[in-house]
């Protein structure tokens, strides 16, 4: 279970936002860390905890293809959604199915580079059934690399996460890189948390 209600750091949204289950919203917002090459976790590229230090999710890596994808698990290890990222195309896109299919007819969303050229960070993600792609659903703005990027509706009226750089001697303790993720009331935390991990593939980290 997810700790109880915390301080409301964002207004909620007038409706839910569900895109991998429903299972993976709360009516309170839900404070998530992400921490990479955790000590005590060897099989996963992040784990994701609550803010008691209980294991959510992983993602961990596969081949298919001979090209790596992630996996995004629960913490009994069932798949809850798959990230392979798309080649060959104009802006650098990744698709997300559900499980660990990427049958077409599974697809998520899928997540592109809003521009060839830019100078910060931003992801268009366009939903499932939005085949013309002319405005997207949902948009991330930030920096993986400073560890500071806002997850907005895609006319931006509207948060629906947030992610910071975890500070302090708790960072090193809990692993090499760190950083906590706060998600809306009625936000599908399972969609951010793959949102997170695209924009990690994108731009890597500086201390690998």
């Amino acid at each position: 279970m997810l700790p109880g209600p915390s301080p409301p750091a964002y207004t909620a949204m007038s409706n839910p936002v569900v895109v991998v289950s429903p299972d993976y919203s709360s009516p309170n917002p839900v404070n998530l860390t992400m921490v990479k090459k955790l000590l005590n976790v060897s099989d996963a590229h992040f784990a994701v905890t609550d803010v008691n230090g209980t294991l959510i999710f992983k993602i961990k890596g596969a081949v298919l293809n001979f090209r790596e994808r992630r996996i995004l698990v629960d913490a009994a290890g069932t798949p809850v959604a798959s990230l392979k990222s798309k080649l060959l195309t104009a802006h650098k896109r990744w698709q997300v199915f559900r499980g660990d299919s990427v049958d077409p007819e599974d697809l998520l969303f899928s997540a592109r580079m809003a521009h060839m050229f830019q100078d910060r960070t931003e992801f268009d993600v366009f939903l499932a059934g939005n085949t013309t792609e002319d405005l997207c659903d949902f948009k991330i703005i930030g920096s993986w690399l400073e560890r500071s990027c806002t997850v907005l509706t895609g006319n931006g009226s509207a948060v629906l996460a947030r992610m910071d750089r975890k500070n302090g001697a708790q960072s090193v303790v809990m692993g090499k890189d760190s950083f906590l993720v706060t998600v809306n009331p009625h936000v599908d935390y399972a969609f951010i948390v793959a949102l997170m991990a695209i924009l990690n593939e994108h731009e890597g980290s500086v201390d690998d």
